[in-house]
Order: structure tokens, then C-alpha cells, then sequence
């Protein structure tokens, strides 16, 4: 339904514009053709003027035409001399307009129903002398019609025209990019890996099919993510659940209960474990949302033998179970690699407050330092699911974790002050 109403906004912007254009070129072109017949009708009429002029003259002071024997001529061409008519037919209706023009002395012009008039004043020493001539301007009027009603017709076929071939140009068109559109969801579906693999774009549609291509490339990761999940999540759940089975079992065979500590123990690192992920999936950084760093710290502690260095004053724009979910498993990363000392400080810089995450251990290999927060790679028994999950906070929240390698256990992370 959208895809039709663009294809008619398409249609009718064309037929619009192709309407302005085609009503311009009517007008314009009528116009100078208006003004050339025009010139053609006052041509004329000077030239039958200037050729009955010629044949004026003087005989015995008298002022006579020596040749018109043209009936025709005497209807469209009329000589006064001193006022009077000495040769021509004035017709009825125009006699008063011819009159007015043979007295006025001056060349001029007038237009009389579809009639042209021409006075021309001819030099002759002791008379005044004046030559109107009629031109018929029905001719010219009709070939105006005429043009005018063949440019309509022709602007209207354009107009169709222009309409039809933008109707199957966009419907072509938007034919090629629903055929995208729809490959590239069935690819999310059920192929991630095929692209389009258009290269280097080169019209609108090789931009859609690298739009299409980084866009599969995310659903691959999404997935990638989700399979990564399901992974981490297979791990560290399957060994305290092996050790609670392990320890009713061992009750079982020998018939004493079972050990409370054990099971408690492994059930607040299951709980642990299933509160860390459920953090992973809902953090985000809501507007006004704020925690003291200094509590977030000592929950993430809780209790193991950690030095904070903090300022006096530390607000960060996150939610303090996010904050205490991306702490705890740098920690316990930092306590599993640590030869006897971890420490965290925090230093604030520009609208951002940093915290390093400091070991004493062997560090980051700087080859590996892209990896790191890969599952698998750095992961271990303890607390939460590690490094990968904390990638995973940290990308919902939108917080920024780094590994340095500088020859000791180094993690920064950035939070936004609040």
C-alpha cells in the first residue's frame, strides 16, 4: 500500500510538472507567434502602401494615380489628396475610421473588426497626400487558432506521455527493489551469509544493495550474538547444576544429607549467574538514571581483598545494578589472574568518569587484545559469565571497555558522568 501511494505521488508530481512546462511552451510559443504574424500583417500593409505611393504623381497641379486598373486594389487601397478621395472604394462601416486616418497627416496605424489600416503620408510639395491601405487579418487570426489548438493537443499527448512512461519507470524501478528487499529478508532468514556484493555503488540502487549488505551483516552478528549467548549461558550453568547433582548424588549412595553450604553455594552462583544475563539483556542508560560509584564498587567487592581509589565525589549516568554487573566480573577476572594484588581507581575526564580495573598478573597479549572479550577466550569459573558479558552490558548501556596491554592486568572502562 505505501509502495502504491509513492508510485501515485511519482505519477502525479510528473503529470504536474510536465502540466507547468507544457503550458509554458504553449504560451511562450503562442505569443511569438502572435508578435510574427503581426510583423507579417504590418509588412504587408506597408508594402501595398509604398507600391500604390509609387504610382502617385502631379498633372497640371493636379494630384492623379497614373496606374490602377485593378478592382481589387481600389477595395484594399485608397488615396486622398487635400482631404478628398481620388481613387479606391472606402467601404460603409470604414469610411469614418479611413477619413479620420487620411486627416490626422501622419503615418499610423488601427485595427478595425479583422481589418489592419495603414496610413503612409506621401511628400508631394503643396498637397497633403495620404495612401491607407486594408489588410484582411482573418488568415493570420485562424493560423493562431490553428497552432494554438495543435500545441493543446500536442502539450496534452506529452502530458499522458510523460505520465505513462513515469508510472512504468518507477513501478520498474520499485519492481527491483522490493525483489531486493525481499531476498535480503529471506537471507536474514535463512542464509546470513549471502550478500549482494553489488561493489563500489554506482547508481541509487547499488547504495541500496550496500545498505542491504551492511544490514545482513548485522542480522549474521545478531545471530552470532544470540548463538554466543546460548553458548555462554550452556556453561555456566551446566557446573554448579553438575555440582548440586553431584552433591545429592553423593547424599544419595551414602545416605547422609546433603552438605548445606555446598548447595547454597552453588545456588547463589546459579542466582549470580541468571542476574547477570537478564542485566546483559534489559540494560540501558534511561535519562536521569544515576548511581554512586563508591556503592556500586564495594557491591561489586563484597567483601574480597580489593584497593579502591576513587574521587570524592563519583556519579555516573547508569543504574546501580548495571554499574555493579560491569564491575564484578573485572574484578574476578582481575582476583583469578592477579599474582597478590588488585586495585581500581577512577579519574574523571571531560564528562566522563574512567575506571581501571589494575592487576598485578601477566596481562593482556597485545595480539590477543581484540579477542578478549570473545567467549571462550578469557572466560573461567567465578562470578557472572566474565568478559564476555561485560561486553554485552556495555554495549546496551552504551559504555566503552577497552583491555590495555601494559605489561599488568588492565581494563578501562568509561561511564558517563552523571
Amino acid at each position: 500500500m505505501a509502495v502504491t501511494r509513492f508510485r501515485r505521488r511519482v505519477v502525479a508530481l510528473t503529470v504536474l510538472i510536465a502540466t507547468a512546462v507544457v503550458a509554458i511552451l504553449v504560451v511562450v510559443s503562442h505569443v511569438l507567434l502572435s508578435r510574427v504574424t503581426d510583423a507579417d500583417a504590418h509588412d504587408l500593409a506597408r508594402t501595398r502602401a509604398e507600391a500604390v505611393a509609387a504610382n502617385v504623381t502631379t498633372v497640371g497641379g493636379r494630384v492623379v494615380l497614373t496606374e490602377n486598373s485593378s478592382e481589387a486594389l481600389d477595395e484594399v487601397a485608397w488615396v486622398y489628396a487635400d482631404g478628398r478621395l481620388i481613387d479606391g472604394n472606402v467601404p460603409g462601416s470604414m469610411v469614418e475610421r479611413v477619413e479620420a486616418l487620411a486627416g490626422s497627416g501622419r503615418s499610423q496605424t488601427a485595427t478595425v473588426a479583422h481589418y489592419l489600416l495603414y496610413a503612409q503620408e506621401i511628400p508631394i510639395a503643396g498637397h497633403h497626400v495620404m495612401v491607407i491601405v486594408r489588410v484582411d487579418l482573418t488568415p493570420y487570426e485562424t493560423s493562431e487558432q490553428h497552432s494554438l489548438t495543435l500545441s493543446l493537443i500536442l502539450g496534452g499527448l506529452a502530458i499522458l506521455l510523460a505520465g505513462g512512461v513515469a508510472h512504468l519507470v518507477v513501478r520498474r524501478a520499485l519492481r527491483v527493489v522490493h525483489e531486493m528487499a525481499a531476498l535480503a529478508d529471506d537471507w536474514g532468514h535463512h542464509e546470513p551469509g549471502r550478500r549482494f556484493n553489488l561493489g563500489v555503488p554506482r547508481d541509487e540502487f547499488g547504495e541500496l544493495g550496500q545498505t542491504l549488505d551492511r544490514l545482513l551483516e548485522r542480522v549474521d552478528n545478531a545471530l552470532a550474538d544470540e548463538r554466543r549467548l546460548t553458548d555462554e549461558i550452556a556453561h555456566e550453568l551446566r557446573t554448579p547444576l553438575t555440582v548440586l547433582r553431584g552433591e545429592a548424588q553423593l547424599a544419595q549412595l551414602s545416605g547422609e544429607p546433603v552438605v548445606p553450604e555446598a548447595v547454597l553455594s552453588e545456588v547463589d552462583r546459579l542466582d549470580a549467574a541468571i542476574t547477570t544475563l537478564l542485566r546483559a539483556a534489559r540494560a540501558r542508560t534511561d535519562a536521569g538514571t544515576r548511581c554512586d560509584l563508591h556503592s556500586a564498587a564495594r557491591q561489586a567487592i563484597a567483601g574480597r581483598a580489593v584497593e579502591v581509589a576513587f574521587p570524592a565525589k563519583a556519579e555516573v549516568a547508569l543504574a546501580p545494578d548495571v554499574a555493579v554487573s560491569l564491575l564484578s566480573p573485572l574484578l574476578e577476572n582481575g582476583l583469578r589472574h592477579a599474582r597478590s594484588r588488585v586495585w581500581i581507581t577512577a579519574r574523571i575526564r571531560g564528562e566522563a568518569i574512567v575506571v581501571d580495573v589494575l592487576d598485578d598478573g601477566p596481562g593482556f597479549d597485545p595480539a590477543e587484545l581484540d579477542r578478549v572479550f570473545e567467549a571462550g577466550v578469557s572466560g573461567g569459573e567465578g562470578y557472572g559469565l566474565g568478559l564476555p558479558v561485560v561486553r554485552r552490558i556495555a554495549a546496551s548501556a552504551g559504555v566503552e571497555v577497552r583491555a590495555i596491554a601494559d605489561g599488568r592486568g588492565h581494563v578501562e572502562v568509561t561511564l558517563p558522568a552523571a
